[in-house]
């Protein structure tokens, strides 16, 4: 049982460590003084966490939990999630010091705090769960934490929150959103895919009889629900990931979801909330093996769906990042173009059959392209939280002279960019490397389509990345006001943060199921891409902006209109369907139940009942001799019939 013990530490101890602030509320001397103890919470989660990695064996570890149901806590502790677990908890730590700086003096630090702490916990819970029940309860918990760090500045009263240019209208259509609207928009959006993912978990437990990932039997599953079954049970499950992580069409929350705090981005997008969607799609592969399953009706149909849907994402995220001038904004494009592309590496297991050390091949690219981006992209929103506070600007301004007294932000965004798009021979190239092969190797065994988007997407993204380092620091417009003074500790959680690219570097070099990576690497393929990348990132730091093709980035920044479908065509069908709702059917129900039928009926019932209240007592005789009558006829009847 010492083992629950250490479970219990590394998901409670970040939520119950937030009490003591939210219990002083009231008292502005100890919501100040309190924070350390949040980040403490979240420290003694990160050791439990290592802990289990260097020491726990690959296994699940089961306690009761409704057992009439079959439903058990279940945890396990194998490759993905032990790596997982640590990338979590580092990741939220470092964030968490940065917020000591970044949030001081806030007006709602006791809500920050917890909000922040639970979805740490929420996203460990998602992380090592292998019973889909409580999976999901951990996912509940990071749509709720979300709400309410990305809404945290519900007042709307500071136009540095918004997103988008305040005022501006696109046709009838508000192209700007406030804090309160970006919770809101969040919320809606992932409760939508979060109802058929539940459906799908319920009909996984009717058909197989346990929700334990690692128990169940996929391809006898799959075999006995048919190809019609396979295909519904899995896309209903896919749309609840869809949702989380934001891929087309459901990644408008996304956008203006960098209402909230910087700290809260960042964590949103690089170890929590949107990654939780790409690692349980891997997870869940995982332990499918489609690889393996080739004959099974409908899973190949599901698996495609999967591969183009995130590939599409990924492409769609790079070209709309490629008009962004918001920062943050610009980061969360990049952040969905990433995540489709785990997507897509992932569902290309179903037709590559390569393993390393018994792992798939095509899932190890979409964990450690996951685990990179992690990293890096956590690195550039707390360099853009920074830039922020010095620049009182959440659009991307900043030239030469404000990159030599940003020094410390310029290196981590330096190392940040150029470590995650590719660049031959830094950390993310090699992971780039063998996601090449595998799309390589797919167009040989399904279709040549998927490289051919992965190679459009990786062009882009380098150019978008290097766009974002030129605004910033380089040709950008120089800044209005600038204010350096602080940031200590803010510039302490960026550097933390950013020096794991070099120990992920280190892996992929000394790790033997990671050889692949570095054997793809030398692949000419592989070689022009990195190549290319290297060029399109040049290309794009000397000029990153084109006057001439002004009216196309302000498309591509309107994310081509992406927000009507959200904002404006899915509420009007929405409203005609419930003016039908309120015009008939609630009328019909009304009139059926509380004006007409019902009413009606009992009305006639009564008038009858009172017309034969005569008060004359032969006639009270002959309905009682009738009924007798009656009954001793129906009783013959029977008798005969028997």
């Amino acid at each position: 049982m010492n083992e629950w013990i250490l479970f219990l530490i590394l998901f409670l101890a970040p939520v119950l460590s937030s009490v003591p602030i939210v219990l002083a509320y009231k008292s502005k001397e100890w919501t100040d003084k309190l924070p350390p103890l949040s980040v403490f919470g979240i420290f003694l989660s990160v050791i439990v966490s290592l802990y289990i990695f260097f020491s726990f064996p690959d296994k699940a570890f089961s306690y009761p939990w409704i057992p009439e149901l079959g439903i058990d806590f279940v945890i396990i502790t194998d490759y993905l999630s032990k790596y997982m677990g640590v990338i979590t908890t580092l990741i939220a730590f470092f964030i968490a010091i940065y917020g000591l700086d970044y949030m001081k003096g806030d007006y709602r630090l006791p809500w920050y705090w917890f909000f922040f702490n639970l979805f740490t916990a929420s996203m460990l819970l998602v992380v090592y769960s292998d019973n889909l029940f409580l999976l999901f309860v951990g996912w509940e918990g990071l749509g709720v934490a979300s709400w309410g760090l990305i809404g945290h500045w519900h007042r709307d009263d500071d136009n540095l929150t918004y997103v988008g240019t305040v005022d501006r209208k696109v046709g009838p259509l508000d192209f700007f959103w406030p804090p309160s609207a970006g919770g809101w928009r969040a919320i809606s959006t992932i409760r939508f895919g979060d109802v058929p993912m539940f459906l799908a978990i319920a009909a996984i437990w009717f058909f197989a009889g346990t929700l334990n990932i690692s128990q169940i039997e996929w391809g006898d599953l799959f075999v006995q629900v048919g190809f019609a079954g396979t295909v519904i049970i899995l896309l209903l499950f896919l749309i609840g990931l869809f949702t989380k992580s934001a891929q087309v069409p459901f990644s408008e929350w996304l956008m203006t979801a960098m209402t909230g705090p910087t700290t809260v981005s960042a964590l949103l997008h690089s170890a929590t909330m949107v990654a939780a969607g790409a690692y349980v799609f891997m997870r869940i592969t995982w332990y499918i093996e489609p690889w393996s399953l080739q004959g099974v009706p409908g899973l190949e149909t599901a698996y495609t769906i999967a591969l183009f849907i995130g590939l599409i994402s990924g492409l769609y995220g790079a070209l709309v990042a490629l008009g962004m001038l918001e920062r943050k904004v610009l980061l969360a494009a990049t952040t969905m173009s990433s995540l489709g592309l785990m997507f897509g590496v992932t569902a290309a297991s179903y037709w590559i059959h390569a393993e390393v050390n018994g792992m798939n091949l095509a899932v190890l690219v979409g964990f450690w392209y996951l685990a990179i981006h992690a990293f890096a992209k956590a690195s550039l929103f707390l360099v853009s939280g920074h830039l922020i506070h010095a620049t009182h600007s959440r659009f991307s301004v900043g030239d030469i002279e404000f990159g030599k007294k940003m020094k410390v932000g310029f290196a981590t965004t330096i190392i940040a960019t150029t470590f995650l798009v590719g660049i031959p021979p830094l950390t993310a190239y090699w992971v780039k490397s063998a996601m090449d092969y595998v799309m390589e190797h797919l167009a040989i065994e399904y279709s040549i389509v998927p490289l051919i988007l992965l190679l459009a997407t990786s062009i882009i993204y380098s150019a978008v990345l290097a766009r974002f380092m030129s605004t910033n620091f380089i040709k950008g417009e120089k800044p209005h006001e600038v204010h350096l003074e602080g940031g200590g500790l803010m510039k302490a959680g960026y550097v933390m943060m950013v020096s794991m690219l070099f120990v992920i570097f280190g892996l992929i070099f000394t790790r033997s199921e990671l050889k692949e990576f570095v054997h793809a690497g030398f692949e000419p393929l592989s070689i022009a891409v990195g190549i290319a990348a290297l060029a399109s990132f040049g290309i794009a730091l000397y000029k990153p902006r084109m006057p001439s093709m002004q009216k196309f980035s302000t498309f591509l920044s309107d994310r081509m209109y992406f927000p009507y479908l959200n904002d404006y065509i899915c509420p009007k069908i929405g409203f005609f369907f419930s003016r039908i709702c309120d015009s008939y059917v609630n009328r019909g129900l009304d009139g059926f139940y509380n004006t007409r039928v019902v009413p009606g009926l009992f009305g006639l019932v009564s008038e009858s009942i009172r017309s034969i209240q005569t008060g004359e007592l032969s006639k009270y005789v002959r309905i009682v001799l009738g009924v007798v009558l009656i009954v001793l006829i129906l009783v013959s009847i029977g008798g005969v019939w028997l």
